[in-house]
């Protein structure tokens, strides 16, 4: 089994490609919208959801089986059909035209995998086990949700404020004060509180104070 890299891609705007009309390409389709890719699925069938998403022009839909030349131009390509065959042909066609490929359930063809995630806001965790135990990926994400509340996505545009805040005033913090003064539990525990300005200004004044006693040190 393949030790992959992770790697966060921006899919904003990028032709992606999904073969296959089921429940499997439904979820794929889903997480690509969400990352605001521009998404053409190719199949003679839909699921409703997929149908609906077309209609209401959220994808572009190719209804028929796939044929060699479908994948012009695109930038990544799922293979979601119910036929191996099929999803081989597809990710062989990939290779050649040197396009991101994953072929579902058949991660000898893809060039990729897509792990279990875990999202905040612009938090992400992604979870992988190179494909050996998804069972095991899903359990750790169910996990790492009871452990990470809701409550994170207010932090990490809270802590953006406050970077932003001390890019303004040039005021330049150590890598060193930010982790000494990131104290989550304490700002995670006024985030649900509702003091949302408090947190902000504590951590503000927290940096300041750490970062000009080491200075004078």
């Amino acid at each position: 089994m393949a030790s992959y890299y992770p790697i966060f891609l921006d899919l904003k705007g990028k032709r992606c490609i999904v073969v296959g009309g089921g429940s499997v390409a439904e979820r794929k389709v889903d997480m690509l919208l969400e990352h605001q890719a521009s998404v053409t699925v190719i199949s003679p069938t839909l699921s409703r959801r997929l149908h609906n998403l077309a209609d209401q022009g959220a994808t572009q839909t190719i209804n028929r089986n796939y044929r060699t030349g479908d994948l012009k131009g695109a930038f990544l390509v799922i293979a979601a059909t119910d036929d191996p065959s099929a999803n081989a042909a597809i990710a062989e066609q990939c290779r050649k035209q040197g396009t991101l490929v994953n072929a579902v359930d058949d991660p000898k063809r893809s060039d990729f995998i897509v792990p279990s995630m875990v999202r905040r806001g612009d938090i992400t965790i992604a979870i992988s086990t190179s494909g050996k135990s998804p069972a095991l990926a899903r359990k750790l994400r169910t996990l790492l949700e009871q452990a990470l509340p809701a409550e994170y996505a207010s932090l990490v545009i809270l802590v953006s404020e406050v970077r932003q805040e001390l890019a303004q005033r040039q005021s330049s913090v150590d890598s060193d004060v930010w982790q000494r003064c990131l104290d989550i539990d304490i700002l995670i525990e006024m985030i649900k509180k509702g003091q949302l300005k408090e947190a902000r200004q504590k951590l503000f004044d927290d940096l300041l104070a750490a970062e000009s006693t080491t200075r004078q040190l």
